[in-house]
């Protein structure tokens, strides 16, 4: 089983960023993530980035399932959260 810090650090491993969070129950993980490798990118190709990064991880299963509940830029995030 997975930890939250585990998936982390996987992800930190394909890509640099500046925000991550990941929550989850071992088996089923919720990450919200902010790098400038998204900057141009569309909505499917950031998450394609990530899940294509992960993908042996989780055609073993060993990743059972992650949603990306967020995949922004600095300023998309900067945006969004300083109201």
């Amino acid at each position: 089983m997975l930890t939250t810090e585990q998936v982390q650090a996987m992800i930190r491993a394909i890509l640099p960023c500046e925000h991550i969070s990941v929550e989850g129950d071992g088996h089923h993980f919720f990450a919200q993530i902010v790098s400038n490798q998204f900057e141009g990118k569309t909505r499917l190709a950031r998450h394609r980035l990530i899940k294509d990064g992960l993908a042996e991880k989780l055609n073993s299963n060993e990743l059972h399932a992650l949603s990306i509940s967020a995949a922004a830029t600095p300023a998309e995030w900067a945006a969004k959260h300083t109201k």
